[in-house]
């Protein structure tokens, strides 16, 4: 086997590497600058943004793609000092070959980048916010460029595609700075209504956290089988889900403690059973049943109508 090829092959590398190594190390120094300005620029952005507006998703998005376009120019110019013979029309040429290749693989990656900027930008929620997501529920932590981050009530990390988020309808139970509860009270058919209504609205508005404007409201909504239904209505100030929880609790409370202190009843349901006898010949003949005879009548059903004996033989 001849080893001379080889060689001289391997001699020839190491002779390129050798005068390659000037500039390799130029390049790698000027992408630890590039880096590093990347992080000035992220920051400055964020400064310059925030100080403008109080969105705290805008500045994110801008420095990050700052950042990002920083480190593509950066990577370029390295490319260049290593390789003289580089230029970015290559690498355009290069990426035109496979493009459509790259496009299919990541286009769920790109889908969600795209909807993590629209997001971003238009804002329908903010970091803080409390959403509703089918069913996830939580407070907004983190709006990246492929994912959104939610922490749950119950003190857990959901982590939701921007593009689910895009395209599908999300409740932001905090966008306005007061919301309405609202709890439907049943209470007796004896019971004097306007009283019982006056009653919940008085409780209503001796709850600490109760606004008066909008006024606490109760109205009649149903006739049920057991009930005179009386729904209470209310609004709270700020409409996060402590508050909401910590103002039902006193609400309830009060409407229950007021209405029991003066008489009015809270019944619960009930229902009335008829029985009748299954054992008598008429049986799936509902008209000739026992509870279907009018009372007082005096008549017998047939059924039950005495039938003397037949007279024995003659002998």
């Amino acid at each position: 086997m001849d080893f001379s090829i080889a060689w001289q092959k391997m001699n020839q590398i190491g002779r390129d590497l050798m005068a390659a190594l000037p500039n390799i190390a130029i390049g790698a120094v000027v992408f630890v600058l590039f880096a590093l300005l990347a992080r000035g620029v992220r920051a400055l952005v964020q400064r310059v943004v925030r100080g403008k507006r109080e969105s705290q998703s805008l500045p994110l998005l801008l420095s990050r793609l700052a950042y990002v376009a920083t480190l593509i120019l950066g990577v370029l110019v390295t490319v260049t000092i290593i390789l003289p013979g580089f230029t970015p029309a290559s690498l355009v040429s290069a990426l035109g070959v496979g493009g459509i290749a790259i496009g299919f693989a990541f286009k769920d990656i790109f889908q969600n980048f795209l909807a993590g900027i629209l997001l971003l930008l238009t804002e329908p929620f903010r970091i803080g916010d409390q959403i509703k997501y089918k069913d996830f529920e939580g407070t907004v932590e983190f709006i990246q460029t492929r994912a959104t981050t939610i922490k749950t009530y119950d003190g857990r990390r959901v982590v939701i595609p921007n593009a689910e988020l895009f395209t599908n309808a999300v409740t932001v139970n905090t966008a306005y700075d007061k919301r309405r509860l609202q709890y439907d009270v049943g209470i007796g058919y004896g019971d004097d209504i306007a009283r019982a209504r006056q009653l919940i609205l008085e409780a209503m508005r001796e709850v600490e956290g109760v606004l008066q404007d909008p006024a606490p409201e109760a109205l009649v909504i149903d006739l049920a089988e057991s009930t005179v239904n009386i729904r209470a209505r209310w609004w709270v100030n700020p409409p996060r889900q402590a508050d909401i929880l910590d103002a039902q609790d006193k609400v309830l409370e009060s409407i229950k403690n007021k209405l029991t202190a003066h008489g009015i009843d809270l019944p619960f349901p009930t229902q009335q059973l008829l029985l009748h006898n299954q054992t008598e010949a008429t049986d799936g003949n509902r008209s000739q049943q026992r509870e279907g005879w009018p009372a007082g009548t005096g008549t017998v059903p047939p059924a039950r109508a005495a039938v003397a004996p037949e007279a024995p033989p003659a002998p």
